[in-house]
């Protein structure tokens, strides 16, 4: 009896956590859309009023003095953050025919960290409404937010050259296109601009959070050199991830040079031996990746022209380092300013 009482209790003690721990995730999205909301109407307020009233932006140090003195319990009106309220309207403001009310409640959706730096970094409102969505979308901190920001995400997805849209189902094609980038960047890869392709993997798999940020949400890591047996022949798979959006396996194969047309051929055998010993019942097509330092779009739309399985091709970026033997030959600090100092 003392069991069954525990078990029960134990489970009513779940239900009753959850239910207070969405309660309180919904009371803090409530608070964060109102603060939202309202620097976009401080915003319109302060832009109207100087525009009609031909005041400067001095008025924004007194405008700061008397909303600290009036409400002192309240933090974000500083000088600086007022200014940010008025770019956060104006920003959005300048697009007003395109703003819907979807990204008006989107933006309440996200901190107003993330806000301003998106408003700050962001060309243009498709740039801006592009990070807004992956924010909500990935979870993403405002360091993330940065990061993503910094490598250019925006000019980067869905840029792959590929046959998607002939090899994939018409619902799938799309999502699977925008799930690509080009280039890659691995920035936390640093070999020299000779590394072999298994040192390449052997550091992907070692940074895998990070690499599974820059692969992007919904990837999960299945394995390493990933063995395949075919007509009593062994094969081994780069990199082999599941994406559960997309429901189907995708093999990475790393080049560290210039795409050649061999590679994609080799790429479409291992889809082919994927589908048959790795695809489940519910599984959609397994996707190919073939990751290159360098190609010619041309070449790789005629390669992948006739093939029948989906492969994306991508560039990618790692921090390259000298070797050894040319670091030995270059000037040190010293030597450099020694020679300055012969020459003056």
């Amino acid at each position: 009896m003392k069991d069954l009482f525990l078990d029960d209790y134990k489970s009513w003690f779940i239900e009753i956590k959850t239910k207070l721990k969405s309660t309180q995730q919904r009371t803090v999205v409530a608070i964060n859309s109102a603060l939202i909301d309202l620097y976009w109407d401080l915003g319109k307020m302060i832009t109207e009023k100087q525009a009609q009233a031909q005041w400067g932006d001095n008025i924004l140090q007194s405008l700061s003095n008397d909303l600290k003195n009036e409400f002192p319990e309240s933090t974000g009106y500083s000088v600086r953050n007022l200014r940010y309220i008025k770019q956060f309207y104006q920003f959005y403001n300048a697009n007003r025919q395109q703003v819907v009310a979807d990204l008006r409640t989107q933006l309440g959706l996200i901190p107003w960290g993330h806000n301003i730096l998106i408003i700050s970094k962001s060309k243009d409102l498709n740039e801006a409404e592009f990070y807004v969505r992956e924010s909500i979308k990935n979870g993403w901190s405002r360091d993330t937010l940065a990061i993503q920001i910094k490598s250019n995400l925006h000019g980067r997805s869905g840029k792959s050259v590929n046959n998607f849209k002939h090899t994939l189902p018409e619902m799938y094609s799309e999502l699977a296109e925008q799930t690509l980038k080009d280039p890659y960047v691995f920035d936390f890869v640093a070999l020299t601009s000779e590394a072999k392709e298994r040192d390449i993997e052997k550091q992907l798999v070692t940074h895998i959070t990070k690499f599974l940020l820059e692969l992007g949400k919904g990837f999960a890591f299945v394995g390493q050199q990933y063995h395949l047996e075919i007509a009593e022949e062994d094969y081994y798979l780069d990199l082999l991830f599941y994406n559960i959006p997309l429901k189907c396996y995708v093999i990475v194969e790393l080049k560290n040079t210039k795409f050649a047309p061999e590679y994609a051929g080799k790429l479409n055998f291992y889809l082919s031996a994927a589908d048959d010993l790795l695809k489940g019942e519910n599984d959609k097509p397994t996707i190919g990746i073939l990751l290159c330092r360098d190609k010619n779009n041309i070449g790789v739309e005629y390669a992948l022209r006739d093939i029948n399985k989906p492969i994306g091709v991508s560039e990618f970026q790692f921090t390259e380092i000298l070797p050894e033997e040319i670091k030995s030959n270059l000037p040190t600090i010293e030597e450099i300013e020694n020679e300055l100092k012969n020459l003056e």
